[in-house]
């Protein structure tokens, strides 16, 4: 398959799963990620799709989906997880328990979660200025950013370390994953029924809380800072800097600052030395959870992380893949860890691998001339979309395709390709 036909057949899946309408005074247009099994308009998912619609010249179709995602922004700056548009009841238990009570009751018109997601909306936006120029569209949106993240700030950085905290394993994008077996009190390796009840009780301990922010941190029962979603924290902090600037608001550098803060706490409290790689933290006083998942190498993407450790982090986890030895890189955890399952389940994020880590360490190996190595990580994904379609995640050791169908993530695979073609042309970013 050439690199055109897997063009036109993302642009293909994105148009499949695109939904548009007016419902209550909103006006909506945002992509499925799948056409049955996720239904809604998700935070992170809708972002990934402006980077795969921006690289498909689509620039237009990005704006209306961003519009969208902050169309139920509510007056202190949140955005849910999840936007119910046109199908407004949730297609699974935990989606009801991530309601706030008084939704439940509401259900009969557009609402959103009470959760949140890696917030990557501020990045999304800069794609979206880097394809057309539109300084109009910056300085639409850069209110409505400036609002998320000053929520983000204040309701979850319960610390005032610049790390942001979780309330549910599905706000990290990562649900199940191994990492937090600990914090849930699960101590079985491999997921079974019980994992499930485990984190259905969290979910229950927020929603008998109303959501209310400082119970549920008082009551510590899933309070994490993820590797992950801190890492996307701090590049978006970053690029809202940028936003700042490009619109001639004077609090760039505030947002320069939050990020600084944020990657050195990120430095101290998240970083092993001795194991050379990122760890994500649990409870009150940030107790490293040592399960190596696919985000310990994450924060070698940002400003502030020493070169040395860096190139450390990558040789010994990504590069020489110590645990993530495989065929088709990289795997949501390590193979030796023992909650390692390679095979579809109810329990994902333990062991699959899923495009978007492919695409998150791309950029940075381009950044860093590691140029073989992003290649590589492209090419393994052009080979799983050829053998079994475009999946929610993928057998890192045989290439099966599980999971949700048509699913868009895998169409990520676009804005790979334009990173590499541009970098073998001499601009990489």
């Amino acid at each position: 398959m050439s690199d055109e036909a897997l063009r036109a057949q993302v642009r293909d899946l994105l148009h499949r799963n695109m939904i548009s309408g007016t419902r209550d005074g909103f006006t909506y247009h945002f992509t499925k990620p799948s056409p049955d099994t996720y239904p809604f308009q998700f935070f992170w998912d809708t972002c990934f799709h402006v980077f795969t619609l921006t690289a498909l010249g689509e620039v237009d179709m990005a704006k209306k989906h961003m519009r969208s995602l902050f169309q139920m922004q509510q007056p202190d700056g949140f955005v849910g997880h999840m936007s119910y548009w046109k199908r407004l009841w949730p297609g699974r238990v935990t989606d009801l328990l991530q309601l706030r009570p008084k939704e439940v009751l509401q259900l009969y018109k557009p609402h959103m979660s009470a959760l949140v997601q890696p917030p990557l909306a501020a990045q999304a936006v800069i794609r979206i200025y880097e394809a057309d120029k539109d300084l109009a569209f910056v300085k639409e949106m850069l209110p409505k950013l400036k609002q998320l993240f000053r929520w983000l700030s204040k309701n979850r950085d319960f610390e005032g370390e610049g790390l942001l905290s979780i309330i549910s394993p599905f706000e990290s994008g990562m649900d199940w994953k191994a990492s937090y077996d600990p914090v849930l009190g699960y101590d079985r390796g491999k997921a079974g029924p019980l994992l499930f009840w485990k984190v259905l009780q969290v979910d229950t301990f927020n929603f008998l809380k109303n959501y209310n922010l400082p119970a549920i941190y008082k009551g510590n029962k899933f309070i994490v800072k993820d590797v992950g979603f801190n890492t996307i924290y701090a590049q978006n902090l970053r690029a809202m800097s940028a936003l700042c600037k490009l619109a001639g608001d004077a609090t760039a550098a505030r947002f320069d600052d939050q990020a600084a803060r944020t990657e050195q706490s990120i430095m101290h409290y998240m970083f092993d030395k001795k194991d050379a790689a990122f760890y994500d933290l649990y409870g009150h006083h940030f107790q490293k959870l040592k399960v190596r998942t696919g985000t310990i190498f994450f924060p070698v993407v940002l400003k502030n992380v020493p070169k040395g450790i860096c190139q450390c982090v990558l040789e010994r986890h990504l590069l020489s893949r110590d645990g993530f030895n495989v065929d088709f890189p990289i795997p949501s955890l390590a193979v030796d860890e023992p909650a390692f399952n390679p095979h579809e389940s109810l329990y994902i994020w333990r062991g699959p691998t899923w495009v978007v880590f492919n695409w998150f360490m791309q950029e940075h190996l381009l950044e860093k001339n590691y140029t073989e190595e992003a290649a590589m990580l492209l090419q393994s994904v052009k080979q799983l979309i050829r053998r079994s379609g475009f999946r929610e995640y993928y057998h890192p050791l045989t290439g099966a395709g599980y999971g949700a169908e048509d699913f868009t993530w895998s169409g990520l695979v676009v804005d790979m390709i334009k990173r590499q073609n541009e970098c073998e042309r001499g601009s990489c970013s």
